[in-house]
């Protein structure tokens, strides 16, 4: 079982900006899972993350390239879209650079290799929060795993501005998938 944080996210610049707190916590060797629908949200969490951790540049989807590396000053950053790979062993055969000691790992589509990711990550799932309308607030979803557990406190405070009501947490337990770490 892991402990979730419930977020809204009125628009892209909210999710980046909640993707700069989370950023503030993260350490080398950290993965970070992206989960959600096509057009969530998961790539502008990966540009608030690496933006925040000191890259400057464009941080686009690796849909096409699978991998694309941030030297950012505080952390370097790997961004990995796992979404085209057609066998989840094919994740081993990206590189060694993505889950290194060294580096911040942010994986979209991480929920489909799951069982390669180590049991020490943060599960992010953003989502629509009303599934009928595509321009609706996003809901993202912090589940906290391993050493996460210990940063959730302050992770809680960094993102209070973004919590959700406990109705509304309630409300989007019932739409969470199964899984987690």
């Amino acid at each position: 079982m892991h402990e979730t944080l419930v977020l809204r996210s009125t628009g892209p610049d909210d999710t980046r900006a909640i993707a700069a707190e989370v950023a503030s916590q993260v350490g080398a060797g950290d993965a970070v899972s992206l989960s959600g629908e096509l057009g969530a949200g998961k790539t502008c969490f990966v540009q608030g993350a690496t933006w925040a951790l000191g890259y400057d540049g464009r941080v686009t989807s690796p849909t096409f390239t699978l991998v694309r590396e941030y030297p950012a000053r505080r952390l370097p950053v790997v961004h990995v879209d796992v979404y085209r790979l057609d066998r989840v062993g094919d994740v081993l055969e990206l590189g060694e650079d993505v889950l290194a000691d060294d580096v911040v790992t942010l994986i979209e589509w991480g929920d489909a290799i799951a069982s390669l990711l180590p049991d020490d990550r943060l599960d992010v799932e953003v989502v629509l929060a009303d599934a009928t309308d595509v321009d609706a607030d996003r809901l993202v979803r912090l589940g906290l795993c391993g050493s996460w557990r210990d940063r959730g406190g302050e992770l809680a405070r960094r993102l209070a501005a973004w919590r959700v009501t406990d109705v509304e947490a309630a409300g989007a337990a019932d739409h969470e998938e199964a899984g987690g770490c």
